[in-house]
């Protein structure tokens, strides 16, 4: 069985297309992205760990099914690369912490199941800020993933490794999990497109928690079109997760192309240069990308988010208040990394003192402290209020507005150990992907031209909750001005 060779960026859709039709085998297919991976991922490291044996025996047997005469999915032979937050069963999932060291869940997260039986190729588990908690992932335990448009860059995080193995061509395709821009932010800083769904729409079974009321598994892909497939096959109700939404999945990808006419979009203020560190020449971009949607027929119009000044200290009291208590699982008792001590609680202490970065640890400290006698009111009671002001916010202007746009990232990517010792800095890097996690709405990133340094800039459509359709249209429009 011989066939056409896959590009570097060639789409999800082409080499399930292709695969299908024998053109070209699935063991050809990952042939030609391993290859790309043994040259380059060295110099990026994407990857916590790449699962070769597996892989390979997934492709045979899909190459197995379409001999046979069977359908192996909509994902037949797709390379895919997944988040090391993700269980896997009998593969090493460490969420990027020496606390989950040798640990091998025994089940697949239900993503990574759906993923399988659409035919996907699994070939890795891609590196992480540690349990999600960052925006470049430069705290992992296992060193720093590099930006394949500059080395000397971050990709972004906390789901860089994911957005780094889409942009350098080791996988068409990536999962990453999105607590706060961790999938958008470094989509836009890496030049592809990243998904956050709506909140409840995919399965967050077999995800290690971070914060459970603002995770959400989303992909990463190198066209609008292959996200849209990729989110239509990991969507839909999961009974094994409390929090899914009981509600039939839309498809995404019978509309993407039906453009932006007559739909009003909202382009939101505050997040146009009302709050510091946003770049002009991301704002610049942004405003291409409005001018592209008014001539592509959108009705487009400046609209106010009045609670999105305060999102960025709500989520830094909310989040790791979540996290403060979801991380209390890792005790040295039950899996992961044991430091042994005289008694049971010195050796939880030595455990997490070892297991846990700085990272992580400040947060834990910050999230504790928040819901503390005497100060639950005044900061993390006070963070739900902003909370509830935002959605309401929202809820008003998808009264009048279809969608809205802002920038994805406040810029471009920064060179590594640029903002390592300064946390705050770093936090602001999540300025414009908050309020969406603090609300559950869907949102995307969508590649829109560079800044003066050349690398990537991204603009961020935002729906209302289960409205991805509309949300695709329009990221469709600007993906085809962009080119």
């Amino acid at each position: 069985m011989s066939g056409r060779v896959p590009e570097k960026y060639q789409s999800a859709s082409e080499i399930a297309d292709l695969v299908t039709t024998r053109e070209i085998s699935a063991v050809e297919i990952l042939d030609r992205y391993l290859n790309q991976i043994n040259e380059h991922e060295e110099d990026v490291h994407a990857f916590n760990l790449v699962t070769i044996n597996e892989a390979r025996a997934a492709a045979k047997e899909t190459d197995r099914l379409i001999v046979e005469g069977e359908k192996p999915g909509p994902l037949a032979g797709v390379p895919v690369a997944i988040k090391d937050n993700l269980c896997t069963k009998g593969i090493p999932t460490t969420a990027s912490s020496k606390i989950l060291e040798g640990w091998k869940p025994p089940y697949d997260a239900t993503v990574v199941k759906k993923l399988k039986e659409a035919g996907a190729t699994i070939v890795g588990k891609t590196n992480l800020d540690e349990f999600a908690m960052g925006s470049s992932t430069e705290n992992s335990a296992f060193g720093p993933t590099r930006n394949p448009h500059d080395l000397s860059c971050v990709p972004g995080g906390s789901s860089g490794g994911s957005a780094a193995a889409v942009a350098a061509g080791f996988a068409p395709i990536a999962i990453g999990s999105d607590t706060g821009g961790s999938i958008r932010q470094p989509a836009a800083l890496c030049g592809v497109v990243g998904v956050k769904p709506t909140y409840g729409g995919v399965s967050r079974y077999g995800l290690l928690a971070f914060a459970s009321s603002l995770d959400q598994v989303g992909p990463f892909a190198t066209s609008v079109k292959d996200a849209a497939i990729v989110h239509e096959v990991i969507g839909g109700y999961d009974p094994l997760d409390s929090t899914s939404i009981k509600q039939a999945s839309n498809s995404f990808v019978q509309v993407i192309d039906e453009g932006v006419n007559k739909l009003k979009v909202g382009i939101i203020s505050e997040l146009m240069g009302g709050i510091d560190g946003i770049t002009h020449e991301v704002i610049e971009q942004t405003n291409k990308a409005v001018s592209a949607l008014s001539d592509a027929g959108a009705q487009v119009e400046e609209v106010s988010l009045p609670a999105a000044l305060y999102c960025l200290s709500a989520y830094y009291l909310i989040a790791p208040a979540e996290a403060s208590s979801n991380l209390s699982r890792y005790d040295g008792v039950r899996y992961g990394l044991r430091v042994d001590g005289a008694n049971l609680k010195e050796m939880n202490v030595n455990t997490r003192t070892e297991g846990f970065g700085d990272e992580v640890k400040r947060r834990i400290m910050l999230g504790t402290y928040a819901l503390s006698a005497g100060y639950y009111d005044a900061y993390y009671g006070k963070a739900l209020k902003v909370r509830r002001l935002l959605a309401e916010n929202f809820a008003d202007l998808y009264k009048d507005y279809d969608v809205l746009l802002s920038p994805t990232s406040p810029c471009t990517a920064f060179k590594l150990g640029a903002k390592v010792n300064d946390p705050m800095t770093m936090y602001v890097n999540d300025v414009c992907t908050i309020p969406s996690n603090l609300v559950g709405h869907p949102a995307i990133s969508i590649p829109f031209g560079s800044g003066k340094d050349g690398m990537p800039i991204g603009v961020q459509i935002l729906a209302p909750p289960m409205k991805e359709s509309v949300m695709y249209q329009a990221a469709r429009t600007l993906e085809q001005a962009s080119q």
